[in-house]
This record gives C-alpha cells, structure tokens and sequence, in this order.
C-alpha cells in the first residue's frame, strides 16, 4: 500500500507518523479539511489490500496502519530537487552539504557494488523489515505530502533522509560481506538504496 494509493481515497497525501519502528502508521486530516465523516473515510481504507487498520480518531484526523513499510517504493515517485547550494568543505558531519553528498554517494556505490557482485536492484519490499531499512523508508513516506505542501522545507529533509541512510548503510549492508553469497534482503536494501540516490543531491563520488 503506497501514500499515493491512500491519497486516491483520502483525496490528498498522508503524513507518516512515528517512527515506524514496529509499525508503518500514516495519518490524514483529510475528513476535517473535506467536511466529511471520518468515520466513512476509515471504512473505506479498510478495504484495501495492504492496509491492517484504520480508525477514526477523535480529534477527527484518520489513523491507518500499512501491512509493508516498504510497498511506498513500488509507486516512488522522486522530485528533481535544486541543489541548496551548500559549500563542499568542510567535509564533516556538522556541514549538510557534506552529510547529503556523502549519502548520495553511498548509495550510489551500492548500485555499484550491487552490480559488480551480482545482486539484483528489484527485491521484495516486505523484506526491508530492519530498524534501520524502516528509518529510511519513514523519511521518504513524507515525500508526497511535502511535495504537495506550500513550505516543504527540503533542506532540512534531505538532512535527515541522509543520517537515516548512514545508518542504514553501515548497520543494515545492502550488499554481502566477504565471500558471503547475496541473499533477498541485499536486493531489497539495494531499491532501497535506488531510491534515495534517486533523491539525495551530489555527485555518485565524494
């Protein structure tokens, strides 16, 4: 279930919420801003696939919970993003240009390395199930809503797409160590990693 199916029901995109950690929670204030039941809006995206809860809350936003944090990736539609214009030195963790280009290029050389050793790029979504996959993907779900959004705030963004991914990266690899044979998580990992090239700014090498 993508935020741009739940969109096609709510009539706008959610938000994610939480941290996803143990569960992939979207939330919509799309009832208030309608004028309609939330209530009505639940039912409808219980029925479907893909989606294991929604309820009406009482503040009147609708809470709904995704079976597979990682289905986004199968509708991801990347922005073309300006380049802020941050400085390439210095290069270290208190610089943002540094934190973002680094990470583009990360994830560049998963595709890389992904390619060199033999792991495919379209693995099964259901398999980015670590902390770390589901820190990244929490990040990139709010990227409907802040493409529709007037303030979207993307530096900031791009800043915290960014440490998700080093972290993802270094804690949750995307291709096998050593001689180790790939498995269907690396192929997973590198969509993953696809994804937030595909959104990150730099250049593929730091």
């Amino acid at each position: 279930m993508t935020p741009a199916r739940l969109a096609e029901v709510l009539g706008e995109p959610p938000a994610p919420d939480g941290t996803w950690e143990r569960e992939a929670v979207y939330v919509s204030a799309a009832a208030l801003r309608r004028g309609v039941p939330a209530a009505g809006l639940a039912a409808r995206l219980r029925e479907l696939p893909g989606v294991t809860g929604a309820e009406a809350l009482p503040s009147g936003f609708v809470r709904v919970v995704v079976a597979v944090p990682g289905a986004l990736l199968d509708d991801f539609r990347p922005p073309a993003l300006a380049d802020p214009g941050w400085p390439d030195f210095p290069r270290t963790w208190e610089n943002p240009g540094f934190v973002v280009r680094y990470g583009h290029a990360r994830a560049a050389a998963v595709r890389r390395w992904a390619r060199e050793l033999g792991v495919p790029r379209d693995g099964r979504p259901e398999l980015l199930s670590s902390p770390y996959d589901r820190a990244v993907l929490r990040v990139l779900a709010e990227l409907p809503g802040r493409a529709a959004s007037r303030d979207p705030g993307w530096e900031a963004w791009l800043v915290r797409l960014a440490l998700a991914y080093h972290d993802a990266h270094e804690r949750a690899p995307a291709v096998p160590m050593g001689d180790a044979a790939p498995e269907p998580v690396h192929a997973a990992r590198v969509r993953l990693a696809a994804a937030v090239e595909s959104v990150l700014i730099g250049p593929d090498r730091i």
